[in-house]
């Protein structure tokens, strides 16, 4: 696979990078050597290493020390009223909107969940109708994977009084359909939903979890489910690298 004349490091990132979106390279595999790219380019090393380096600036690779690049390319994944149908989330015995989403890129979910009573923070405590200050809420907190990617981190927001001594506190994807089934089961069915999106730039805590660099933005999902009687009964906030979602939304317009 050797190209005519002399490449420059843009020239093999931009072929690496058509490698990847087509699947030559699939996403969690892990890349060749430096050397073996370099005499498939007819490049140098340093050339491979500078094309690398803007992969890896765009996300598209992540480069492990003494474990090779990983790829960490995946289809941006779409965000619209859709994905929060029960048939998504509960087809196939889905744990949620999520796991239908990755399962369909040809990825396996994985979820690191932990649960716990919490004083709410300000914002979420407003959005639930709940006393500031007070520990009345319990928060689902999960880094959700794709092939050992992480991809998002969600932290759901219940009042306490719904949720205490429920499955909602059980720290494992054992909840078909997610967070939405289980709030219908305790007989809090959602009617309505309202998102407050914006991209910034990711906490440290965040970049250290996403596994991405600091100078990534990340999408902050601010979602807030009600019942017909417009009780507020779930909070779920998402944080996901920003080149890992599509938003897509539609409404009226007068």
């Amino acid at each position: 696979m050797g190209q005519p004349g002399k490449l420059g490091f843009r020239q093999i990132a931009s072929q690496i990078r058509q490698e990847i979106v087509k699947g030559v390279y699939p996403p969690a595999t892990v890349l060749p050597a430096e050397p073996v790219l370099g005499e498939r380019y007819g490049a140098s090393r340093s050339l491979v290493n500078r094309a690398m380096q803007v992969l890896a600036a765009e996300g598209m690779i992540r480069p492990r020390q003494g474990r090779g690049t990983l790829v960490t390319y995946i289809p941006p994944m779409l965000h619209s009223p859709a994905r929060y149908s029960r048939e998504t989330r509960e087809g196939g015995q889905a744990r949620g909107a999520f796991d239908a989403e990755v399962r369909a890129l040809g990825l396996e979910p994985q979820h690191e969940i932990t649960t716990e009573k919490v004083v709410p923070p300000d914002d979420v405590a407003d959005a639930l109708g709940l006393p500031r200050g007070e520990e009345n809420a319990l928060v689902r907190r999960r880094r959700l994977l794709a092939s050992g990617i992480p991809v998002r981190l969600n932290a759901s927001w219940f009042p306490l009084s719904i949720a205490e001594g429920t499955v909602l506190e059980e720290a494992g994807p054992v909840i078909i359909g997610g967070v939405k089934s289980a709030l219908a089961e305790l007989g809090y069915p959602q009617t309505e939903a309202s998102e407050r999106i914006i991209v910034r730039p990711p906490t440290d805590g965040e970049a250290e979890a996403l596994e991405i660099s600091p100078e990534r933005t990340v999408i902050d999902i601010f979602h807030v489910g009600k019942t017909a009687d417009q009780r507020a009964v779930e909070v779920t906030t998402t944080v996901t690298p920003a080149h890992y979602l599509v938003i897509e939304n539609s409404f009226p317009l007068t």
